[in-house]
């Protein structure tokens, strides 16, 4: 059973970072949206109001700062995606025909800085970025949308009226969303984040494209996709839950 879970630290740290990263970078770009389209008065009273009390942005509005939260994160994600597919790769590899064995993130760090510099960190930056900021409007956009439909069914004006399985409802689908849209780049991104593990040499995002297509044609870009989805909606509905009750707890 162990075996299962070798390797969990990487991604566990990870993914604290990149909710982290992308709810943070949520909320300021709110922030930010927010004031550029009030007047000088309306500022001064937003600053002493509490988060719950501010105004409710449009859709439109709240999928332009799920993008940019998302282009945002991805400076931290690249680095952080890099040491953890260079790990689940090799884990994977059974044959042992890897040309690199880590031992663990420190080694991934180490080795990298070592033989690539600072830089090597973002390798598959580009993808990482698309991947991250149309991921990101999908994945805020949907759960909006979501929320605001079952508000309007419930005719309510808060999330705070929404039940838990609501909230969860509206994280799993955007969840699915994010994973879904996007999940073609994803496969590029590890690729070109792979490439020097199996000896071969540095592809640029177009040529990682090309290959991949000419390889195995377009199926390929959406192989593991069905598991991938379907395990972002629990890990969504929960993020979402915990995301709302905290702020509602400590806003």
């Amino acid at each position: 059973m162990r075996g299962l879970f070798t390797g969990m630290a990487s991604p566990l740290v990870g993914s604290m970072i990149e909710n982290a990263a992308l709810f943070v970078g949520y909320r300021q770009v709110q922030r930010l949206i927010r004031n550029a389209s009030a007047t000088p008065e309306e500022q001064e009273r937003f600053a002493t109001m509490k988060e719950d009390e501010l105004p409710s942005l449009s859709i439109s509005q709240l999928v332009l700062a799920g993008a940019a939260s998302g282009a945002m994160a991805s400076f931290v994600l690249t680095p952080v995606e890099l040491v953890k597919c260079k790990l689940q790769v090799q884990l994977a590899d059974l044959s042992g025909s890897r040309t690199i064995r880590y031992d663990g993130p420190l080694h991934v760090i180490t080795h990298t800085l070592k033989h690539y510099g600072p830089t090597g960190f973002y390798r598959g930056y580009l993808a990482t970025m698309i991947r991250e900021t149309g991921g990101g409007a999908f994945w805020f956009g949907i759960y909006e949308y979501t929320c605001d439909l079952l508000l309007r069914w419930r005719n309510a004006t808060s999330k705070k009226d929404l039940t838990s399985a609501e909230l969860m409802l509206a994280g799993g689908l955007g969840g699915a969303g994010y994973n879904f849209s996007f999940y073609p780049v994803d496969v590029i991104k590890s690729q070109m984040q792979t490439d020097q593990e199996s000896g071969g040499r540095p592809r640029s995002f177009v040529q990682t494209a090309r290959e991949l297509y000419k390889g195995g044609g377009a199926s390929c870009f959406y192989r593991g996709c069905g598991i991938t989805v379907a395990r972002s909606v629990p890990t969504s509905a929960i993020i979402f839950l915990t995301y709302e009750l905290l702020s509602q707890h400590f806003g």
